[in-house]
């Protein structure tokens, strides 16, 4: 193993398209909310949530994904836990 690929082990760079798990349990800021229930957005990637209950925008909630499109990068899930905009 060289320098290089030792001073780099481990080292990633992040993506501005996460992708996500079904059952995988994240903690976001609510991006959008409108009729049909909230938007949550990691980088270029959004979480669509559809009962939303309480939760406003800029809140900091915790939501289980459901499914996720990796090709579109849209996903639906369901609110775990609003932690509200000071988290």
């Amino acid at each position: 193993m060289s320098r290089l690929d030792k001073l780099l082990a481990g080292w990633t760079f992040r993506t501005a398209t996460p992708e996500f798990e079904a059952d995988e349990v994240i903690t976001a800021f609510v991006s959008e909310r409108n009729g049909s229930g909230l938007s949550i957005r990691v980088g270029d990637s959004t979480i669509r949530v559809a009962d939303g209950k309480d939760a406003a925008v800029e809140d900091k909630v915790r939501l289980k994904v459901t499914s996720f499109d990796t090709d579109s990068h849209v996903g639906t899930g369901e609110l775990v836990e609003v932690l509200g905009p000071e988290g």
